[in-house]
């Protein structure tokens, strides 16, 4: 071996460096966000699995069309596109961050880091209205050859296949009253007067309701909802985490402890974790909102 190689290897290995000259904290986050990639791997892998076995699905398109303040409007993905524009958004203050740490620049550090916070609440609030939507938003099921009102939850699934006519008809005339009642508010047919609904007889209710806007659908696979939670949810409790820890470093910034330590290494390690939260959105889009 010549003198230079033993040289080299000395420098390397003689103590306090890794092979790969990277900071050890920031090698540990890696280390972190590969098993954190696994995790949603199987999640994803496991989804996959079980709609891919199933006849019908739920067509995105039908779940998620809804706006807040549009009412009945079809808006297909409108929404969820929001939201991702807003995560997406927030990893590019994430990065301004960062290089405004490489720089020694306490107050754009401060300011992107900010704005990064603000990206992180305001996706989290979008979910909780999409979450809050789906669960309360009661939709017209045809089920034991009646009609029942119900919401996207764990235990239940409004999106089957769309019922046919004769049938949803014949289910309106042997549903509840009060069923029909909410069914005639929701979607009456042009010219209906809805003054005293609650006085007028089971035929009366039934033959004022507007099928076709109605879309009363069958039950649709009840798994659905456990992976859309499951999993939105998991990627939820990631963005939360990240801001907590964006907000952490905040704090350490405006206090100037990154400035005495002399390096901001730390927002660097905070902005991995984002971008990885980034990252795992655009496959659970992909998954539960495109495909």
């Amino acid at each position: 071996m010549s003198s230079n190689e033993t040289a080299q290897q000395v420098k390397w290995w003689n103590g306090g460096r890794s092979p790969f000259n990277l900071e050890y904290g920031k090698l540990m986050m890696w280390y972190f966000l590969m098993s954190d990639a696994f995790t949603f791997g199987a999640f994803l892998i496991s989804y996959g699995t079980i709609r891919f076995s199933q006849n019908f699905w739920a067509d995105p398109n039908v779940v998620f069309n809804a706006f807040p303040g549009a009412g009945h409007a079809n808006l297909p993905l409108a929404f969820v596109s929001v939201m991702t524009f807003i995560l997406i958004i927030s990893s590019v203050t994430m990065v301004l961050a960062v290089h405004a740490g490489h720089k020694g620049d306490r107050n754009g550090v401060i300011k992107w880091m900010l704005w990064t916070i603000l990206g992180g609440v305001a996706f989290l609030l979008c979910q909780a209205w999409e979450w809050h939507h789906l669960i309360t938003g009661a939709h017209p099921v045809l089920a034991d050859g009646k009609i029942e009102m119900i919401g996207q939850t764990m235990g239940g699934n409004p999106w089957g296949r769309l019922a046919d006519p004769a049938a949803a008809q014949q289910a309106l005339v042997a549903s509840p009253h009060e069923i029909l009642v909410d069914i005639v508010h929701e979607y009456p047919k042009p010219g209906s007067n809805l003054a005293g609904l609650e006085k007028m007889d089971v035929q009366q209710l039934a033959g004022m309701v507007d099928l076709e806007h109605a879309h009363i659908r069958e039950k649709g696979p009840i798994a659905f909802g456990g992976y859309f939670f499951g999993i939105t949810g998991f990627h939820g409790f990631h963005v939360f985490s990240g801001v907590i820890i964006n907000i952490v470093m905040l704090i350490m910034t405006a206090r100037g402890v990154f400035d005495r330590r002399g390096h901001y290494l730390m927002i660097e390690k905070a902005g991995l974790y984002w971008h990885f939260v980034d990252l795992v959105w655009v496959f659970v889009f992909l998954c539960f909102y495109l495909i």
